[in-house]
């Protein structure tokens, strides 16, 4: 066996030769493969590009086919639901068109009829003619009664001021009388009203014979203020102290038990007095200056002082208004009139009606009536 793989293992002397020419054109070789494998690559690339349209082109022919296809059965399916709604919209315009000619059919039966009784409650109740009689008749009489009640309201009127008017002018003679009481004749002497140069006497003679003289009230003595025990001592009562009888005026000052009741309480129950130096308090001058400071803060209006000789007060910045510096726009208040119109913010031209009318009976009171009871 060493023998056979040794022999094996020898190469034969036509496999070198073989091998070396084949190494000898392996270059050449190598560039034969690489080009026709080259010319092959490009052959396929065309082949692949044909193969590439001729099936496109195919698939499109079939596709296009397939729509055509398409296209005709979806035409059909349209023209069918298509059909179907026209049907369904006609049947639905039939019946709408039969409906309004009912319902124009019902309508005009509904006016004949309601003319018909609109005529008949028109002229029975509205236009009948007794009935507009009636109310015209009871409307007079009405305004009859309400003429007679305003004559009768005004000459009441009348008569009361006629009657207040003579009662005033005979309250005046009366006072003029009396007043010119010292005018009245005597036996010795004719007053000025009784001249014997006259056939009878003036009724103002008469008049001053029942007329009393007019006495002037008495000036009214004002008694002099005596201080009373329930002004100063709230304790007390009337009923608490024995009340004595009033004695006759003494000039001299009485004493002892003759001095009057309310002078004796009074002298006994005094208020006290205290000093000025106990009344007044100690910080006096301390309060005293506070309540002037105060004054003079609530009468200054400005609290700096005005320099009117020197330019002190021209380096301050002025401070604007709140009316003029306000982004809403300066308010005209003060320069205008004081209720200015603005016809662009106007709603309407026309000017305001009034909704509910005037009361219909005393609109027409002394408009339409005199007080003789006649219709102006």
């Amino acid at each position: 066996r060493e023998t056979d793989s040794n022999a094996s293992c020898k190469p034969l002397p036509g496999a070198m030769a073989t091998l070396a020419r084949l190494q000898a054109r392996s270059s050449f070789v190598g560039d034969q493969y690489y080009f026709r494998n080259r010319v092959v690559d490009e052959f396929r690339k065309k082949e692949n590009d044909a193969a590439v349209k001729i099936q496109s082109w195919f698939r499109g022919c079939r596709i296009r086919a397939y729509i055509r296809y398409l296209h005709r059965v979806a035409t059909i399916i349209q023209k069918c639901w298509r059909s179907y709604l026209g049907k369904k919209q006609y049947r639905h315009l039939v019946k709408l068109a039969h409906y309004t000619m009912k319902m124009n059919l019902y309508n005009a039966m509904a006016v004949k009829i309601q003319r018909r009784w609109r005529g008949y409650r028109i002229r029975k109740y509205c236009f009948n003619y007794y009935y507009l009689k009636d109310y015209l008749k009871a409307v007079s009489e009405t305004n009859d009664a309400i003429r007679e009640a305003l004559e009768e309201f005004a000459e009441m009127k009348e008569r009361e001021e006629k009657k207040a008017n003579l009662e005033k002018e005979e309250k005046q003679r009366d006072y003029q009388a009396r007043k010119m009481h010292y005018l009245l004749s005597t036996k010795q002497i004719p007053g000025i009203y009784n001249s014997p140069f006259r056939q009878a006497p003036d009724p103002w003679e008469l008049r001053l014979q029942k007329a009393k003289p007019l006495t002037h009230p008495k000036p009214k003595v004002r008694q002099e203020y005596s201080a009373s025990l329930s002004d100063w001592l709230a304790c007390t009562s009337a009923r608490s102290f024995p009340r004595s009888d009033i004695l006759p005026p003494i000039n001299k000052k009485c004493q002892g038990p003759f001095r009057d009741f309310n002078e004796v309480l009074e002298q006994r129950y005094k208020p006290l007095e205290p000093t000025l130096r106990v009344a007044e308090p100690i910080n006096e001058l301390k309060l005293a200056r506070e309540e002037f400071k105060r004054e003079e803060c609530a009468q200054n209006i400005h609290s700096k002082m005005f320099f009117p000789f020197s330019s002190y007060h021209k380096k301050e910045k002025y401070t604007a208004s709140m009316h003029s510096s306000s982004k809403y726009g300066f308010d005209s208040y003060g320069l205008k009139q004081f209720r200015s119109e603005n016809p662009r913010k106007w709603i309407c031209d026309k000017d305001f009606q009034t909704v509910l009318p005037s009361f219909y009976l005393f609109s027409k009171y002394g408009k339409l009536y005199s007080r003789a009871g006649q219709i102006v």
